[in-house]
């Protein structure tokens, strides 16, 4: 175990000062921390961030920078800081872990437009989640702390996620060009840095398990999983790339009358919803050779 020697470097900006090593820290790799969930892959950060006046921490090459908070002087602390970082290296001590040394897979995020002009499409190049989730306020949000992050922006009204992309509904109290740019770059950053889309609890808490979802198929009548099928093979597809869902609720045998749930861009919109009930009444009555049934398309 060899002894690692720290010295302490003025920078030009008083608030930052570096520790530098007489060895390499990393495999010539930098990287910034701004707290410690930030710092998740780098354990030597997470330590200097239990330091209350510790701001942000960069590591490099060959040294460790500290920015602080102004509750202290650097000449009051500087001592301990690198009495601190020196016996931490000395005892071999992890500095990043390979995880953070791999490279960022690219991430690209663009938006579309869908036919409700409340509603913007977001596009990852990505899977985002494995099934369909829709989040119609910041209470109901909590399994996914992306759409927990997503209801801060005041003008977010719905969050909707399938697959790949993520519609957003938002309050009509600003336009799609002023915030547009805004959460495609939050979205992208969020994604790139690797933070929790949906909480690991989140299927089974909302019964969005595959074996919920087979559970729920099976327990229905021959007819509703008729419709079922015929809804996901010739609706579902067309809807998903306007940014929505269409959701099968119910179907009562005596009236004749299917409940299906419009979601993401689907909901709201009184053109899409006046012809996605036509299209699919006319559908299913054909396909099911029942001029009777009628749909009763309801907005999520």
């Amino acid at each position: 175990m060899a002894h690692t020697k720290i010295s302490i470097v003025p920078t030009s900006n008083d608030t930052i000062l570096k520790f530098e090593a007489d060895r390499f820290l990393t495999n010539h790799n930098s990287f910034e921390f701004s707290n410690i969930d930030d710092a998740k892959h780098s354990p030597l950060a997470q330590q200097l961030f239990y330091l209350p006046f510790v701001k942000k921490v960069y590591i490099a090459s060959n040294f460790i920078a500290i920015e602080r908070y102004n509750i202290v002087e650097w000449k009051d602390v500087q001592d301990e800081v690198a009495a601190q970082i020196e016996d931490y290296l000395s005892k071999d001590g992890l500095v990043v872990s390979e995880e953070a040394i791999k490279p960022k897979a690219a991430v690209t995020i663009y938006a579309e437009s869908t036919p409700n002009p409340g509603v913007l499409k977001f596009v990852c190049n990505k899977v985002l989640v494995p099934n369909i989730y829709e989040f119609t306020s910041i209470e109901e949000a909590k399994p996914s702390p992306l759409a927990t992050a997503l209801f801060q922006f005041p003008f977010v009204k719905n969050v909707f996620m399938e697959k790949n992309f993520i519609s957003i509904t938002k309050f009509d109290i600003i336009e799609w060009e002023d915030i547009t740019l805004q959460l495609r770059e939050f979205l992208k950053s969020y994604v790139e840095d690797g933070k929790t889309i949906l909480n690991d609890d989140a299927p089974k808490q909302l019964k969005k398990t595959e074996e919920a979802i087979e559970q729920k198929f099976e327990a229905l009548d021959d007819t509703s999983k008729n419709i079922v099928n015929i809804l996901e093979e010739y609706i579902k597809p067309a809807v998903e790339s306007d940014g929505g869902n269409i959701e099968f609720k119910s179907y009562d045998a005596t009236t004749k009358k299917v409940e299906v749930l419009l979601q993401g861009a689907c909901s709201g919109c009184p053109s899409s919803t006046f012809t996605l009930k036509n299209g699919i009444e006319t559908m299913l009555k054909d396909m099911l050779n029942d001029n009777s049934i009628t749909v009763d398309a309801i907005n999520g």
